[in-house]
């Protein structure tokens, strides 16, 4: 199990980036939460497998449909056990 804080920056707010990496976060089986940060981005942080979590991050260099990713930034961290992957609202 890894954890690692991902920040993306883009057109990510108002495009359902939160929604859609709850389902993707769920079907990886990944665990941890997202938010909107003030300044425009979106932060999360996401434990689970190495597999699942490359797969994860493939996913937010893309976002979904009507969101345009400028970039990614990642950094690793300690674990923190999180049970499920939550939608955090400011």
């Amino acid at each position: 199990m890894k954890h690692l804080n991902i920040t993306v920056f883009g057109k990510v707010q108002g495009v359902y980036f939160r929604a859609a990496t709850k389902a993707v976060a769920n079907q990886l089986r990944i665990v941890g939460f997202v938010k909107n940060l003030p300044d425009g981005s979106v932060y999360m942080e996401a434990e689970g497998e190495s597999f699942e979590l490359e797969n994860f991050i493939e996913w937010c260099h893309e976002g979904p449909e009507h969101a345009v990713v400028e970039k990614v930034e990642i950094n690793s961290s300690e674990l923190k056990n999180y049970r499920n992957f939550e939608i955090l609202k400011r």
